[in-house]
C-alpha cells in the first residue's frame, strides 16, 4: 500500500513545487514501524537522492537514535512535504495542504505507536498555528490516538549548538515511551 501512496505522490502536481523537483521524497524504513519520524521537507541530498535525511541533518539524526539505542532501520522516517522548496526555504501553507494526503496516508499504513514531529513545520502540521516549536517541544499530545512528541530539527542543532541539550531529553522521553510500549 505505501508503494501505491508513493506511485500517486510522484504523480502529484498539486503545488508549485512538483515543477521543479528531481525527485518526490517519499518516506521509508520499516513499515510496522513503533516511532515515526516525520521532518519538514527535503534538502538539497534528499531531491538528489530521493530520501529522507540523507544530508548533514540525517547523519545527526542518525547518531542520535543511536544513542538513545533506537535502529533506524526500526523506524519510519518521512517529511510533511514530498518536494524541495526553492533554496530550503519553509514550505507555505499551501504545499503543505496539497502534501497532507500523503502524510496522512503514511501515518494511518504504519500505524505507529509515536510519532516525533521534528521542527516547527511538523509540529504545526500536527497542531495549527499555536504549536510553536519553542512552545510544544518536549511535550507529549495525542494526534488521533497515537503519541506525539515535537522537538527540534537536526538541521536546528546543526545551525544552534545550544538546542542539543533539549533534543537529547526529548530523545530519552522517546525511548522511555518505547521501552513501556514494548512491555505491553
Amino acid at each position: 500500500m505505501l508503494d501505491e501512496i508513493k506511485e500517486l505522490c510522484a504523480q502529484c502536481q498539486n503545488c508549485c513545487l512538483g515543477e521543479t523537483r528531481n525527485n518526490i521524497v517519499f518516506g521509508i524504513g520499516n513499515p510496522k514501524a513503533k516511532v515515526m519520524f516525520i521532518g519538514e521537507g527535503p534538502g538539497e541530498n534528499e531531491n538528489l537522492e530521493g530520501e529522507p535525511f540523507v544530508g548533514e541533518a540525517g547523519k545527526l539524526l542518525d547518531k542520535i537514535l543511536e544513542a538513545v539505542s533506537i535502529k533506524r532501520e526500526d523506524v519510519y522516517i518521512t517529511n510533511i512535504i514530498k518536494c524541495r522548496p526553492p533554496k530550503n526555504r519553509t514550505p507555505k501553507e499551501d504545499e503543505v495542504e496539497a502534501c497532507r494526503e500523503f502524510v496522512e496516508a503514511e501515518i494511518a499504513l504504519v500505524n505507529p505507536e509515536i510519532i516525533v514531529a521534528l521542527g516547527g513545520t511538523a509540529s504545526q502540521f500536527f497542531l495549527g498555528k499555536e504549536g510553536k516549536i519553542t512552545k510544544v517541544r518536549g511535550h507529549w499530545f495525542k494526534e488521533q490516538g497515537i503519541d506525539l512528541i515535537c522537538t527540534f530539527h537536526p538541521a536546528a542543532l546543526l545551525r544552534d549548538p545550544g538546542k542539543k541539550r533539549p533534543v537529547w531529553e526529548d530523545f530519552k522521553k522517546i525511548q522511555e515511551r518505547l521501552e513501556e510500549i514494548r512491555k505491553r
